[in-house]
């Protein structure tokens, strides 16, 4: 276990906690993340990063502390983007953009972050680099595929990836992570259903898309079950369905069912998505109908490596982290996953209290208290990986 001094200053929590404050008032969604960007980068020079790349996969940024010796690429990813989520709220530090609201904690993971790159410009690595990297566009599952993509990111790629995420429902503080799979992959399925509309009177003249949509709102859901795999593996959740027109005279003419796909691994999320794709045409054609099919937020499934597992589990036992079975996979998604095709990676999760709302909720708030040891977590890690 590497005990190694840290450079974190406790002093710089109060303009961490400012930050987090700051940013939360002005909660830009996935792909709009300019001026949320921009002052990240702001804060970010001041450090005098060995090297500062912005614009990266969109509104990324990153910032490199290069020991200019031999040793491995450590990269602490965090994100940038807020939610289309209206916050109800009190706090003084409420967002202002009407619609909008930091209501996943990606706010408080941007400062924690910025806080260990004030430990890494204190004291840089003593081999290979460590990078900071704050990535546009989670929420849509978009960010991570952007910034992999851009060309600027192979000079970044690293040899190990760390994240973490603030976790609602567990005590204050604790830590859980497991090696293997972490959390889920999924998928957004949108399903169209086109036939030929007719007065409400008449309905035989028409082609009607009920009959269909109805075998789909029922099927989709069996699908897992029918795989032979149980919620643990995967579950196909129903997010939205439309008949036709609100009109007494109209017999429809079309139909819209959505559906969210989930999944433990990469490989059953694409027979999960063949499947339901095999049902949406069988439906249709059973019915005289066309259909069209679409997907969109694609998220990879998250495994951990086992040595960065480790390494992370060290860090939690050096700060007398409480830590929490983690005996099965996260059925939510994270696009950080996608890191583990690139590197060797971890995900963990930190308790944001047993009573605090759940991430999404509009009276959702990163608790300020999270981001020191944040900060530690992460130092730990780089000391031990970089020196």
């Amino acid at each position: 276990m590497s005990m190694a001094l840290l450079c974190y200053d406790d002093a710089r929590t109060p303009e961490l906690v400012a930050l987090r404050r700051e940013l939360h008032q002005m909660p830009e969604v996935s792909g709009d993340e300019v001026a949320t960007a921009l002052r990240v980068a702001g804060f970010l020079a001041a450090l005098d990063p060995d090297r500062l790349v912005t614009g990266l996969g969109g509104h990324g940024v990153a910032a490199v502390f290069d020991s200019g010796l031999p040793g491995p690429t450590i990269l602490f990813r965090c994100e940038l983007d807020g939610l289309p989520i209206r916050e109800i709220s009190t706090l003084a530090w409420r967002s202002r953009i009407e619609g909008k609201g930091h209501l996943c904690g990606h706010d408080g993971h941007t400062a924690i972050v910025a806080g260990l790159a004030t430990a890494l410009a204190v004291r840089r690595p003593a081999r290979g680099r460590a990078i900071v990297l704050f990535q546009p566009a989670e929420e849509t599952g978009a960010g991570a595929a952007a910034v992999i993509a851009d060309p600027e990111f192979a000079s970044l790629r690293p040899d190990f990836s760390f994240a973490l995420h603030n976790l609602p429902g567990l005590p204050l503080g604790a830590a859980g992570i497991r090696p293997g799979a972490f959390n889920f992959a999924s998928e957004g399925l949108r399903i169209r259903l086109e036939g030929k509309t007719s007065h409400a009177s008449q309905p035989e003249n028409g082609k009607s898309p009920a009959a269909a949509l109805c075998a789909l709102v029922a099927g989709l859901p069996e699908l897992p079950a029918r795989m032979g795999l149980d919620s643990d593996r995967a579950l196909v959740t129903l997010v939205h369905a439309r008949l036709g027109e609100a009109a007494f005279g109209i017999a429809p003419g079309e139909a819209d069912v959505w559906a969210t796909l989930r999944s433990v691994d990469d490989d059953l999320q694409s027979g999960l998505m063949q499947a339901a794709r095999a049902l949406a045409l069988e439906s249709a054609r059973a019915h005289g109908l066309a259909v069209d099919i679409g997907t969109e937020d694609r998220f990879a499934a998250c495994h951990n490596d086992p040595d960065a597992t480790a390494c992370a589990e060290r860090a939690f036992q050096a700060e007398g982290v409480s830590v929490v079975a983690v005996d099965k996979p996260f059925r939510w998604s994270e696009d950080f996953g996608l890191f583990g095709s690139v590197s060797r990676s971890a995900l963990f999760v930190l308790g944001a209290g047993v009573d605090a709302p759940s991430l999404h909720n509009p009276d959702y708030d990163f608790p300020d208290d999270l981001i020191p040891l944040g900060v530690r977590l992460f130092e730990r890690i780089a000391r031990e990986m970089c020196g």
